[in-house]
């Protein structure tokens, strides 16, 4: 048995390029799981073995690799930054025990790195701060530490502090010991020494040093007495102390360092040793109804003993066949053992285990309470399944995704080509919760809808490349949605004689707004039986059916309320069908009288600009119909926060760049919807009129 207080499953995650990919490279170096580093820049790193993210230099996939440090198990998965693969980033931290957020030295706290913060606070996950890149041009830890406390609402535990800044970066200071760690210029990760304090720091480390007492003695009362009374606490005590308040989310214990030069990271190993969780100390996940979703109050105790529960948390396609990424909570899996799964009711045999070394695998035969692995060849298992004993059937609490914002039309360039289509969007889909297809039944095009235009683009990339479709790839589409502004009461029957039985149906009912977000709602305060209680399911179902496409032009419709208060009905020909045909026709007739209204989804948009063009920045925003909700000044520019509405952002990076000379960058994410300026939603409403029409 393997001892679970030696194990942390971890992630690494981050805004773009501050360094996540490199400073996995540089721990699988340090723990010696790989002799050569691969860089980044180079397009050769472990983590990022896809033919696109060697490419772009970009993470697209979570990859997991598995090593060992001062004989301790890690578990490190590699997270991408794009605000476009935030899902990935999500599934991962909800299968881990404790994640290190890695920022940029010079950039500081960036949007992409707010959201995933925000993420793991969701999902109550440990964490480490490493401050990277402090080797950069304008690199300032102090600031970084700052802007952790002022943009995330965080309280950082200053660790270590960095030994010169820039070109002159070579050290780091451990706060707690009050030890100086310093790199020689051979750029290797193991030549340091350990030195005493720069005698130019010796009262800075000072104030931290006590600082980091105070902020550790709070977490344990009989400390805090004796600290107060003037006895200084072992550094064994403070070290238990750091590792309670790590776990209880109370502090996030702060490093910092240059990745690329190999300096510091050890001390980020050491702090995931000593600071962040096991399996055994995080709190178990929660079991849930299948059917309600809901909390049953019971949960996956993390024990050997204990009958299976695993959670399915990523599907990958590859060389081998598809690879079903487990996190497992409690019990054993061996080779050969039939599973249930809980989603489906449907029980798999495990065939081959593999433990995953990014894309090279080692086979296991069999894994237990707090390993991550990857089983090859599952049939019918998905994203957020949960896998139990068949004779302990539970569910696990499942993942939660968000809805794609943009699609695009795409046909394959020559006839043959879609079922190869249809069979790799299948697989792809699978991999990916964020990424929709749907067929448009009128014209028969395939719809695909992502969360951005990056990550389309690199669905259409993968599509031609992995699976050799070619594709004609269609204009960016936003995905409108439709709403009502007033409140109307008004009557419908229905009424049907054409030998036989008849149908009857009348109803009297008012429409109004519902609140933002509440979707569709109905009531029913008929009294005295007029529309008889079993057929208010029948004209809710009418209605509801009816929400997939409004009158304007088609889109989807949001936030309405629907109050049925009268109506009639006959005792031969009413019937369930004919009252909800009644609905249908009700909704068709009474939702252009309540000022049916265009939606549009709006973006949160994040730039960043050299000083010299935020006026033009700001201009350019402004007549994209842009809101200007913030700006602040960095060292080395300006950010810029707005609303600006999807339909206008289209190929925006290209326009930025030419606006800022190729220096300004940007990331956005779904916000809310808000209704569309009249000259806008009459383009878009006659558009879907001529495309209708062209069908």
């Amino acid at each position: 048995m393997a001892d679970l207080s030696k194990y942390r499953n971890i992630g690494i995650f981050a805004h773009v390029d501050a360094g996540k990919t490199t400073t996995t490279e540089r721990i699988l170096k340090l723990t010696g799981k790989i002799h050569k580093t691969g860089e980044v820049h180079d397009g050769e790193s472990t983590t990022d073995f896809m033919e696109q993210e060697a490419e772009r230099g970009i993470t697209i996939q979570s990859a997991a690799v598995t090593c060992e440090w001062k004989g301790h198990r890690l578990n490190v998965i590699d997270t991408p930054g794009h605000v476009d693969f935030t899902v990935e980033v999500y599934r991962s931290l909800k299968v881990l025990d404790g994640g290190v957020g890695v920022f940029c030295g010079s950039g500081g706290v960036e949007p992409q790195s707010e959201t995933n913060w925000r993420y793991a606070n969701e999902s109550e996950v440990a964490r480490i701060i490493f401050v990277n890149k402090l080797d950069r041009m304008g690199a300032d830890f102090y600031r970084v530490v700052k802007q952790v406390k002022d943009v995330l609402a965080a309280n950082p535990l200053v660790m270590t502090l960095p030994i010169g800044i820039e070109d002159e970066f070579c050290g780091v200071v451990d706060v707690l010991e009050k030890k100086a760690y310093v790199w020689d210029d051979t750029g290797l990760p193991e030549n340091y020494e350990v030195q005493d304090v720069p005698a130019d720091m010796v009262d800075k480390v000072e104030e931290y040093h006590e600082l980091l007492i105070e902020s550790a003695v709070e977490q344990d009362d009989d400390l805090m007495e004796a600290y107060m009374e003037g006895e200084i606490p072992s550094i064994e005590d403070i070290k238990r102390c750091i590792r309670k308040g790590t776990r209880d989310l109370a502090f996030f214990p702060t490093f910092c360092g240059s990745a690329f030069k190999n300096k510091g990271v050890q001390l980020v190993l050491d702090a995931v040793v000593d600071y962040l969780p096991a399996p055994t100390e995080v709190d178990p996940q929660p079991l849930t109804d299948p059917e309600t979703g809901e909390p049953t109050g019971e949960v996956a105790t993390v024990d050997a003993e204990q009958p299976l529960k695993a959670l399915a948390f990523k599907i990958m396609d590859d060389r081998f066949g598809a690879l079903t990424f487990i996190r497992i909570y409690s019990g054993r899996m061996k080779k050969g053992d039939t599973v249930l799964n809980s989603a489906t009711g449907k029980t798999e045999r495990i065939g081959r285990m593999v433990e995953m070394q990014a894309d090279d695998r080692n086979e296991i035969s069999e894994a237990q309470a707090g390993d991550i692995i990857a089983v090859v060849g599952m049939k019918n298992v998905q994203t957020g399944h949960t896998l139990c004993d068949p004779k302990h059937e539970c569910t696990l609490e499942a993942m939660i995704f968000p809805e794609p914002v943009i699609s695009i039309a795409v046909q394959p360039k020559d006839k043959g080509g879609n079922e190869k289509m249809g069979i790799a969007i299948g697989k792809m889909v699978a991999e990916d919760p964020s990424f929709q297809v749907e067929t448009d039944e009128d014209s028969g095009e395939t719809i695909l809808k992502g969360m951005g235009e990056l990550h389309l683009d690199i669905k259409v990339d993968i599509l031609k490349r992995t699976y050799g479709v070619d594709l004609i790839v269609g204009q960016p589409q936003v995905a409108y949605r439709e709403t009502i502004t007033q409140e109307v009461e008004d009557s419908y029957t229905h009424k049907k004689q054409s030998g036989g039985s008849g149908q009857f149906g009348k109803i009297d009912y008012r429409i109004k707004p519902g609140e933002v977000g509440s979707g569709f709602t109905f009531k029913s305060t008929v009294v005295g039986g007029n529309v008889p209680k079993e057929f208010w399911p029948a004209v809710e179902k009418g209605f509801k059916s009816m929400m997939e496409t409004g009158v304007l032009a088609g889109f989807p419709v949001l936030d309405v309320e629907v109050e049925l208060f009268d109506g009639g009905f006959h005792a031969v020909d009413s019937s369930a069908i004919a009252f909800e045909i009644a609905a249908k026709g009700a909704f068709r007739q009474s939702i252009p009288k309540a000022g049916a209204q265009l939606l549009e989804p709006i973006m949160k948009v994040d730039v960043f600009t050299p000083e010299d063009n935020v006026g033009d920045v700001i201009g350019d925003l402004n007549r994209r119909r842009g809101m200007i909700k913030d700006q602040e000044a960095g060292l080395t520019g300006v950010r810029i926060k707005g609303d600006v509405p999807l339909s206008e952002m289209f190929g925006y990076i290209g326009h930025l760049r030419t606006i800022t000379s190729g220096r300004g960058q940007f990331s956005m994410e779904f916000s809310h919807y808000a209704p569309c300026p009249q000259n806008v939603a009459d383009t878009v409403i006659a558009a879907e009129k001529e495309k209708k029409a062209a069908k």
